[in-house]
């Protein structure tokens, strides 16, 4: 198993460099967990109090409408997921979590983080960078949404998010690209084809 500093290594290397005391600081306040699959991380009405690193496994971030689940994100390996808006505002979240895998996250509670920003400019650089990360990926897929049919929303996603297709459920998928599951069977049988006749 990882150490919380091996961890805090592994963060600031894929979202911000740190020097050593950096890293030793944010290891600091870690806090391992693990969930099975299935389990809920985060339910709904509850107040995010954490950012979660994905050492291992795979989440989903949804919400009902008209009851229904919609997924909104997908994270895994090296990726970071809270509810931005019940992180920010530290009010109830309208989303839910869920592992999709079984799943080791490493937490970082919002108060010990707000406490290092204060006295430390690297952790604050870090929040920083992952609030930027966060925003551009979001808005990236909302364009995708916005601007894309079905078929080119499917190839973005497994030309860049691979890992999504591969192991995430087929029904999570549709809804996460806003499409049917009839749908998407439709693109992925025609992209299956594409990609067999150009080689």
């Amino acid at each position: 198993m990882n150490s919380c500093r091996d961890i805090a290594r592994e963060i600031t290397r894929i979202y911000c460099p740190m020097s050593f005391s950096g890293i030793e600081i944010l290891g600091s306040i870690l806090i391992p967990m693990k969930f099975q699959k299935g389990d809920t991380i985060l339910e709904e009405g509850k107040v995010c109090r954490d950012l979660y690193f994905v050492e291992k496994g795979m989440v989903r971030q949804y919400y009902y409408k008209n009851k229904k689940d919609v997924t909104e994100h997908f994270s895994f390996e090296g990726r970071i997921v809270f509810c931005i808006e019940s992180f920010l505002k530290q009010e109830p979240s309208r989303l839910i979590v869920e592992a999709l895998e079984n799943t080791t996250l490493y937490a970082i509670p919002y108060d010990k983080l707000h406490n290092l920003m204060e006295r430390n400019q690297e952790i604050e650089m870090l929040y920083r960078k992952i609030l930027e990360h966060v925003a551009i990926s979001s808005q990236e897929h909302a364009d995708s949404q916005r601007f894309e049919n079905a078929a080119e929303r499917y190839d973005r996603l497994l030309r860049e998010k691979p890992e999504i297709i591969l192991r995430a459920p087929m029904v999570h998928i549709a809804s996460f690209l806003q499409m049917t599951p009839e749908t998407l069977s439709r693109v992925r049988g025609a992209s299956i084809g594409t990609h067999t006749n150009t080689k």
